[in-house]
């Protein structure tokens, strides 16, 4: 309780070894459209998500990570029907791209839709959105429920990506609930390629080589 004798909203962790999916996704699904912060694990790290189109939760997002002002969200997204809707110009590399590698560890930085009600951060001036289908199970199934969602790492910038729940930190009031999966695994991070109408450009190596991005858009460059 706090001073006034009012309940204060504690964050919960929620074993997902423990229980059924289903259920799970179904409240992290009520607290993200209730418009807040939870916390999940991805493939390699613990990240903050929430809805993509709250401007407000996505900047008190970015509050709790310290980034500088207009840093971008990611946006993860449970198909590519769902990704079609919010980029305005998917070519047939992009879409070769996105049927070989998602769900994946690569990320397409896309021309979003022209008029989307959100801001991921940037005040919409960068003009690219960064999006992905993730492999994890939990995360892809709650973006299929929920629709894009806005996600950043659950560690402070500059610090090294979080491992356990243990690792992230910030007030149990910050969040709403944190969902648990144990120590996760070291691993590769994400490719991260831009593309337009202009070609394919591979922006950082990481999971998904050069050599694996070339062999569905031969055109494609990179380092």
């Amino acid at each position: 309780l706090d001073k006034c004798g009012e309940e204060v909203a504690m964050a919960k962790d929620i074993d997902l070894k423990k229980g059924e999916l289903t259920r799970h996704v179904n409240k992290a699904a009520k607290a993200i459209a209730d418009g807040y912060i939870i916390v999940i694990p991805m493939e390699n790290s613990y990240a903050f998500v929430c809805d993509a189109f709250r401007a407000d939760t996505v900047r008190q997002m970015h509050v709790l990570r310290g980034d500088p002002l207009f840093t971008a969200a990611q946006v993860i997204v449970g198909s590519v029907k769902t990704t079609e809707g919010i980029i305005r110009e998917v070519t047939p590399e992009i879409k070769g791209l996105m049927k070989k590698f998602w769900p994946g560890m690569v990320s397409l930085n896309l021309r979003p839709q022209l008029g989307l009600s959100w801001d991921l951060g940037d005040n919409n001036q960068l003009d690219r959105v960064s999006v992905r289908i993730p492999r994890a199970k939990f995360a892809k199934a709650l973006a299929a429920q929920t629709g894009p969602l806005a996600i950043a790492s659950a560690s402070r910038k500059g610090m090294a990506p979080a491992k356990s729940l243990g690792d992230i930190f910030v007030l149990d009031s910050d969040v709403a609930l944190k969902f648990d999966n144990g120590n996760l695994r070291k691993g590769p991070i994400s490719t991260v390629i831009e593309a337009d109408e202009t070609g394919v450009r591979v922006l950082r190596v990481g999971a998904i080589s050069l050599a694996e991005i070339k062999a569905i858009v031969p055109g494609a460059t990179g380092e």
